[in-house]
């Protein structure tokens, strides 16, 4: 990242905080603009990526706060350094205070081969039976609709629904699993 024109000049920031404590506001908003690149770069090298720009904010607040401290006769980037290293030691101290907890194996993401390849086999079996009781065996049985809900959704009677689940269901049970072509 490059840095800004008045960054390169020998204490243009020195000169904007000077500039900013006569009361020149845009002054002021520019270096705070110019450091918090800078900031970024300071703590991302110090800090995990989480905390970097908490950190930076924190800088910048406590510039804004003891910017009175500063002593116009003297170089800026090292006050700004010592500012920036105490927050990041107070952001260290804040890390060994705060508990953590060690995570076990069981809250890891579980294994979903097994009910994708059953999905799969099921789809499967389902395709190789009529599409009329394959449709209602998935309405009543798969996605818990009752049978009136699946005759009124498959325009099939009561009665009819019943007996494609009873058929289909007998079908797919003679079925082989061993007999399915998985593509």
């Amino acid at each position: 990242m490059a840095l800004t024109p008045a960054a390169t000049e020998p204490d243009a920031w020195g000169r904007m905080m000077a500039a900013g404590q006569c009361g020149d506001g845009a002054a002021y908003h520019r270096l705070l603009s110019e450091l918090t690149p800078w900031l970024n770069r300071y703590y991302a090298r110090r800090l995990p990526l989480a905390m970097v720009e908490d950190a930076t904010q924190d800088t910048l607040m406590a510039i804004h706060t003891k910017r009175h401290t500063y002593d116009l006769q003297r170089p800026f980037k090292p006050w700004l350094a010592a500012v920036a290293r105490y927050k990041w030691i107070d952001r260290l101290r804040a890390m060994g205070r705060s508990e953590t907890e060690e995570l076990f194996d069981e809250h890891g993401v579980n294994d979903h081969e097994s009910a994708v390849t059953s999905a799969i086999v099921l789809n499967e079996l389902l395709r190789r039976i009529k599409p009329a009781q394959a449709s209602v065996i998935r309405l009543v049985k798969l996605q818990g609709f009752s049978i009136e809900e699946a005759a009124a959704a498959t325009g099939q009677t009561e009665s009819l629904v019943k007996v494609n689940i009873h058929r289909g269901l007998a079908k797919l049970t003679s079925l082989s699993t061993t007999d399915v072509a998985l593509e």
